[in-house]
């Protein structure tokens, strides 16, 4: 699966009491999918998956799901501390129709997270996995940060095909890059080189006759079935193992040392801002990607690294979207700090 471009890791709204407000996340989810983002990432941590049963996880995947435009890839956030429960969620996922699982590193007995643990529990996720993996790495919320000589090491499995860094270390980023050049795959494309989603097959009836085309009605068998080829024509494209970033406010200069794209909570309320960078140094101008970079950085790392999902959801309601409140034990802005958002946010809408 391409997971070049941008994705917004897309917030759960809440009610006030703190139950799931489903509606308005259809409805974040049905805008999203009319901006130029390559896809969403579902129940990743600013959608405060930590803070949700079970249950509401899979019933948020549900309705993001049926929200989403058969084109956007959708990548479920699975992640928990055992590999039985990961693998769980994952299949519930991948049931749904979702093509990448992002798994975040198991965290909460760091003492004992060495290399081989974690190798160890992303092997055996990926080993039994329906979806595709990517490693999430998030030290400033788990406290622990997988070596980028384990991330080398896995990339190597077939089924992990990429990390989301988050740590803010473009120095591991170089690392990462260069020391899995040499891992090469293919992926199905667009004639315009954009993900194939399992969607966008299902969605194509081969025939009259349902999905398959008897080989006898081609050339004059027996009837034996085949699968009939998608409407929409397709390439393949060559890509290594897929480092994506986390820090929005780092993205132009992550896509110089090799990022292929970003999951960026930034992005929650300014995907097209995002996007501009991304496009821009894709298309080679990257004067402009630099300028564009410059135009978000203060307000990306100020309203996310700094204020948290709490500045996200409120720059989102700045900008179209509904934020809403968030669960506790985190808390929404002050006057002070809603004041401050407004003015950081002011030229940046969507």
């Amino acid at each position: 699966m391409l997971l070049h471009g941008i994705f917004p890791p897309i917030t759960t709204p809440f009610y006030p009491d703190g139950r799931v407000y489903y509606k308005k996340l259809e409805a974040n989810v049905a805008q999203y999918s009319k901006t130029p983002v390559a896809g969403l990432v579902v129940q990743g941590s600013t959608g405060e998956a930590i803070m949700l049963s079970d249950q509401e996880r899979r019933d948020v995947f549900k309705a993001a799901r049926e929200a989403a435009a058969p084109h956007k890839v959708l990548i479920a956030g699975t992640g928990i501390e055992s590999a039985i429960e990961t693998l769980r969620l994952t299949e519930y996922a991948a049931s749904l129709g979702y093509d990448v699982a992002m798994v975040r590193t198991p965290h909460y007995f760091k003492a004992q997270m060495h290399p081989l643990n974690m190798a160890t529990f992303f092997r055996a996720v990926a080993d039994r996995s329906p979806l595709p993996i990517m490693i999430y790495n998030f030290p400033g919320a788990t406290g622990y940060d997988i070596p980028a000589e384990v991330v080398m090491e896995l990339s190597g499995h077939a089924n992990i095909i990429g990390i989301k860094e988050s740590s803010g270390n473009l120095e591991k980023i170089r690392q990462m890059v260069e020391g899995t050049r040499q891992v090469k795959r293919t992926v199905t494309v667009t004639e315009v080189f954009a993900a194939v989603t399992g969607r966008m097959l299902a969605m194509e009836p081969a025939s009259a006759n349902g999905d398959v085309v008897p080989v006898g009605a081609l050339a004059g068998t027996a009837a034996t079935a085949v699968q009939a080829p998608p409407k929409f024509k397709t390439r393949t494209k060559e890509v290594g193992f897929q480092v994506t970033v986390g820090a929005a406010h780092q993205l132009e200069p992550s896509l110089q040392l090799g990022a292929v794209g970003a999951i960026l909570a930034f992005a929650c309320p300014a995907p097209t801002a995002c996007f501009e960078i991304y496009a821009a140094f894709k298309e080679g101008d990257h004067a402009l990607a630099k300028e564009k970079q410059q135009r978000i950085s203060e307000a990306a790392k100020r309203v996310v690294a700094d204020l948290g999902v709490a500045g996200v959801k409120y720059a989102m309601d700045l900008n179209g979207y509904f934020g809403g409140p968030v669960r506790l034990p985190l808390l929404s802005l002050n006057a002070e700090q809603k004041a401050e958002a407004e003015r950081l946010m002011a030229g940046i809408k969507n």
